[in-house]
């Protein structure tokens, strides 16, 4: 054999275990079609996150208008852009650089499965002991008329300028995150939501909260909506810029819904112009359209069915040991069905379990620590642990409601809305937090550790913390729990 194990994918899924794979004398050979690192690094978490802060920064600043606030923060998206650009095109050359350090080889190209031990990558094959497919996840685009009008999160997070209207189908992560953001440059968009609520797996009284402070920004929301066909509009004359989109000659329902299909839309905004059709006649136009309806499994034309694999939208099914149904052929990462959350952390997880596992003849099933989960709108929100709606309907918890923001708010840079919800137990152990906050991802990461090593409020109200934070006056507030009993 050639190698040991070959990974198909350069993500955290993937180079994560294989640098200790390798350390532990394995000949490890890492396949890649596009560029080294995968969508976190290029295309995903890292430009997002470099493109919000200035964001936060100023919705943080906003806090204190009327009250020590003077002047405007503006962000200039063109220089903003300038420097993401710069950052995130250093991070396939560091990763390069790293995989040379770790002695991996890397395959530049598709690699597609031939056979059980074979990955063939342009012309060349290459034989292997086990196979890791590492592929991740690809924007999901609906199969509709004017599909190629619809742009994905990769597109929006390298746009020269932001758009004056956009149209946002899906309010998950990317649609609610990406809404924020336009809300905080004081723009506009219509988001379009399929069901019935917004980041479903999040806890939705805080999420109404952050749907109600961008309503306020000019985000639109339109519920239980399907999206039938996008028209780009041709020869729209350019009259008056600001003026808003919709120049509706119908009057709108109490559902703010242009219900008779046949009224008409005056597109003269934008010079490039997009109505955007939906099932029950709603009708919405602006200039840019974004397709924000989820992810789906990245394994096409990869060679699955040369072994027998198959899949779903959710990925290939792994069993405990993140074995596909070939016991030599596992799957690491989003691409893996593996019944957890998909996060990047998940993935190092993974990754890291694999690269011990696979040194052994009996590993042990993979444990999952609890996992926290933040969107990052402004607010942010954060879940980890046993969600609050689960115990709302169950004798076996309590949720307390922390409403630290208030009570604090001088320490937190003015957040009075600040809050969180802690579920314990009947032995008052904290099992889970929901949390809406400026910084919900570090509360969050407090939590998480409260949870995963069991330490109990007795233990918590006898520690001393850094003061003041926003971790320090929840904590605090947690005395309340503890001595209510």
């Amino acid at each position: 054999m050639d190698y040991d194990v070959i990974y198909i994918g350069s993500g955290n899924a993937a180079w994560q275990g294989g640098r200790f794979l390798r350390k532990a004398g394995l000949k490890i050979l890492i396949v890649e079609e596009s560029l080294y690192g995968g969508t976190c690094a290029n295309r995903g978490c890292n430009s997002k996150a470099l493109l919000d802060a200035p964001y936060e920064i100023k919705a943080l600043a906003d806090n204190f208008e009327g009250c020590g606030k003077s002047g405007d923060f503006d962000v200039d998206w063109t220089a903003l852009m300038e420097l993401k650009r710069k950052r995130i095109a250093n991070m396939a050359p560091f990763l390069d650089g790293k995989f040379k350090e770790y002695d991996l080889d890397v395959a530049h190209g598709k690699g597609i499965i031939i056979d059980e031990h074979t990955v063939q990558v342009g012309e060349e094959k290459f034989t292997t002991e086990k196979i890791v497919i590492c592929t991740g996840l690809k924007p999901v685009i609906p199969d509709i008329p004017g599909k190629e009008y619809l742009h994905d999160s990769t597109d929006f997070l390298d746009i020269d300028e932001l758009p004056k209207h956009a149209i946002i189908i899906g309010a998950g992560f990317v649609g609610m995150e990406f809404a924020s953001i336009l809300a905080e440059a004081g723009l506009e968009a219509d988001v379009i939501i399929r069901g019935d609520m917004a980041l479903k797996y999040f806890h939705q009284p805080y999420v109404q909260h952050v749907i109600e402070i961008l309503k306020e920004k000019n985000i639109r929301f339109h519920f239980n909506e399907t999206v039938t066909e996008i028209i780009k509009d041709e020869n729209v004359a350019i009259d008056n810029p600001e003026e808003r989109v919709l120049n509706l000659e119908n009057a709108l329902n109490t559902d703010d819904k242009l219900r008779d299909p046949d009224a008409k839309i005056d597109n003269k905004a934008y010079e490039n112009a997009f109505t955007v059709n939906c099932e029950s006649g709603l009708r919405l136009t602006g200039d840019y359209v974004i397709a924000a309806m989820g992810r789906e499994a990245n394994v096409e034309d990869i060679g699955l069915e040369n072994v027998g694999l198959t899949y779903t939208n959710r990925g290939i099914k792994v069993n405990e040991y993140l074995q596909t149904e070939v016991p030599n052929i596992y799957a690491s990462g989003d691409v893996a069905d593996s019944g957890i959350a998909k996060l990047v952390t998940v993935a190092i997880h993974q990754s890291k379990y694999l690269g011990k596992a696979l040194l052994e003849e009996n590993p042990e099933k993979i444990v999952y620590p609890v996992v926290p989960a933040v969107a990052y709108t402004i607010p942010r929100i954060a879940t980890v642990g046993v969600p609050a709606f689960v115990a709302e309907e169950s004798d076996d918890y309590e949720v307390h409601r922390i409403q630290y923001g208030k009570s604090y708010s001088l320490e937190l840079k003015n957040d009075r809305t600040a809050e969180a919800k802690v579920i314990v137990d009947k032995d008052l152990q904290i099992v889970g937090a929901e949390i809406m906050a400026a910084d919900a991802e570090n509360v969050a990461n407090m939590f998480t550790f409260i949870i995963n090593q069991k330490i109990s409020l007795e233990d918590l109200d006898h520690m001393i913390y850094a003061f003041p934070s926003s971790s320090s006056v929840c904590l605090y507030k947690l005395h309340n729990i503890h001595y209510t009993f």
